[in-house]
């Protein structure tokens, strides 16, 4: 195992979504250690409300398969948890047209062309290639509190990756099918899933792995009290 040595502050800025990668594999012991060390994320009264299920090979293929099939069949499937605002205001809004115009024109992919669109976003169901998918569920009769909880989970798994030369693309697509996902992988009905992830090393010669997304600079969303 290579430890890429990198400070915090390295790891976080320098972190994005990949969405090429190499078919390099990632030793199993390698992905248990960088699950382990995430799990040392905090938790209300040490909860540790995650559950993940990690895929390769021949399990991740027929899973990817399922949900390919479901996706060009024309399914959209259904969110089994709000991850969106019924409604879109600003500034999400912009936020959202600048990410989803900025990456298809990386792609080539004209705005209106639904069906390159549709095409490219089957590519989630596939991990984009990569060796490790992996599925995150958490207990249904879990609070929001847990939630919360789960989210640092998931950023320390991404930056921890980070630091063994690996790169993650979280995948909350996964979840309009949920239901097949539970079905395919014998996950319990007790535990809703979370969202998915993309674990490799990645294509750096790939051209949609420059697409990067903007971030507000601290004085546009913090505010401080001295007085």
């Amino acid at each position: 195992m290579t430890t890429i040595h990198m400070t915090v502050e390295e790891a976080i800025a320098g972190r994005q979504s990949i969405r090429a990668y190499k078919s390099d594999p990632v030793p199993r012991e390698l992905i248990e250690r960088i699950l382990t060390i995430a799990g040392r994320a905090p938790s209300g009264s040490n909860m540790q409300p995650w559950k993940v299920t990690v895929l390769t090979g021949a399990a991740k293929t027929r899973l990817s398969a399922e949900l390919v099939r479901l996706h060009e069949s024309g399914d959209n499937g259904h969110w089994e948890y709000p991850y969106y605002s019924d409604v879109w205001r600003e500034p999400y809004l912009d936020r959202r047209r600048k990410t989803g115009w900025g990456l298809y024109g990386v792609l080539g992919i004209p705005k209106g062309d639904r069906a390159a669109s549709r095409a490219y976003q089957g590519r989630n169901f596939e991990f984009f290639g990569a060796p490790v998918g992996m599925i995150f569920t958490i207990d249904r009769d879990l609070a929001q509190g847990s939630w919360l909880d789960y989210g640092m989970f998931l950023q320390s798994i991404m930056i921890v990756a980070r630091s063994f030369g690996l790169e993650t693309c979280p995948q909350a697509a996964f979840c309009v099918f949920h239901a097949t996902i539970q079905r395919v992988l014998s996950i319990p009905e007790s535990e809703m899933v979370v969202c998915g992830m993309a674990l490799g090393y990645a294509d750096e010669g790939a051209t949609v792995n420059t697409f990067r997304t903007e971030r507000e600079e601290a004085g546009a969303f913090a505010r401080f009290v001295e007085e």
